[in-house]
This record gives C-alpha cells, sequence and structure tokens, in this order.
C-alpha cells in the first residue's frame, strides 16, 4: 500500500517550465534522501536531483541553474521546479525516496512509477 505517486508531467516547449510533484501515499518516519532521476529512452537511468532529510541538494550538471528540487515535510511530497527546459530534457522521470516509515524499520528505497516530460524544439 505504500507507494509514491508522482505527477506533473506533460508536453512542453523548449525554453518553458514544469513542476513534477511526488508524494508519499504512506506515513514517514525519517527521510534520508528523496530525489528525482530520469531515463531516456535507449539510456541508463541518471540522476536529476536529491535533497536529503537536513535539506542539502544536489543536482546533475546538466540541470543546475535550472531545476529546483525542495520539500514539504508535512505532507510528504518532493517538488522538481523545472526551467528552462530544453529536448534534451525529453525522459521518463521518476521519484525516489530513501526512507524510514516507522520507527522500527530499517532505510529501504521506494521508487514511483515514473511521469512522462516531453520537450519540443
Amino acid at each position: 500500500q505504500w507507494q509514491l505517486v508522482e505527477s506533473g508531467g506533460g508536453l512542453v516547449q523548449s525554453g518553458w517550465p514544469l513542476r513534477l510533484s511526488c508524494a508519499a501515499s504512506g506515513i514517514i518516519f525519517s527521510i534520508k534522501t528523496m530525489g528525482w532521476y530520469r531515463q531516456a529512452p535507449g539510456k541508463q537511468r541518471e540522476l536529476v536531483a536529491t535533497i536529503t532529510g537536513g535539506g542539502n541538494t544536489n543536482y546533475a550538471d546538466s540541470v543546475k541553474g535550472r531545476f529546483t528540487i525542495s520539500r514539504d515535510n508535512a505532507k510528504n511530497t518532493v517538488y522538481l521546479q523545472m526551467n528552462s527546459l530544453k529536448p534534451e530534457d525529453t525522459a521518463v522521470y521518476y521519484c525516489n525516496a530513501n526512507v524510514r516509515r516507522t520507527s522500527y524499520s530499517a532505510n529501504y528505497n521506494y521508487w514511483g512509477q515514473g511521469t512522462q516530460v516531453t520537450v519540443s524544439s
């Protein structure tokens, strides 16, 4: 029943923004890291951005200055604001969460189902 649900993907023109969201359907006891990865057809999945439980962020070089990751702990939701989108950003974007679900659980790596982002030139 515990699940990550992504939303906000779609088709946009180059240079325009898009915001992705990822909400956990179950409770989270503590967060180690949450983030976004993406995978284009025929290519390996790559890291886009992460945010730690302490609020530290990291970005892939290809998206620095354009993408911003943020989190709303009260809603168990992580966001990815994508500005100045390029055709090269076209991919399926996956939410990732490394969390403890309960006080007695170990950290576990969860993945969302993915949401398609397509950027036209």
